[in-house]
């Protein structure tokens, strides 16, 4: 479909922390090793609390329902770009390293996601959210490779 909503970009970002929760929860029931498994829980935990906050964006009672009403013309592919549905479909294993690397590579694609939809919005609001989405990522990636950090020195 070629022409969308905000809100269906929030919805398909919601869902994608979901399954990455899922994932990331997943592994770390697979997991015989006690620091990955505090890892992957922790990244889990992380995933579900950026899908609450997107969710949150729907029921918060703030000017965001003009945004995520705003029509918007974006490829046929959207909104499931297809390099993050490919990440969300990877199983996740390895050192505490790796997986940190791959949390973060998703969080950075999907933050040039929102920033590619703020360069794209065609009203100041739309922009303003969408840039918000993107420093609001920025700030959880920093926060991911710090807490990640810590668990590698476990």
């Amino acid at each position: 479909m070629r022409y969308n909503k905000v809100k269906d970009l929030i919805e398909w970002a919601e869902g994608f922390h979901k399954r990455m929760a899922q994932q990331y929860s997943e592994a770390a029931d697979k997991t015989d090793n006690e620091r990955l498994q505090m890892a992957l829980t922790y990244l889990a935990s992380q995933e579900i609390q950026m899908q609450k906050g997107l969710n949150g964006l729907f029921h918060d009672g703030t000017d965001h329902k003009e945004v995520l009403e705003t029509w918007f013309d974006e490829s046929s592919d959207f909104p499931e770009p297809p390099e993050l549905e490919q990440m969300a479909e990877k199983s996740v294993e390895g050192s505490v390293d790796e997986i940190t690397r791959a949390a973060v590579e998703t969080h950075t694609r999907l933050q040039k996601f929102y920033e590619h939809r703020a360069l794209r919005s065609r009203i100041e609001p739309e922009a303003t959210f969408f840039n918000s989405l993107a420093e609001g990522h920025e700030a959880q990636t920093r926060k991911l490779v710090t807490s990640m950090q810590e668990f590698e020195d476990i």
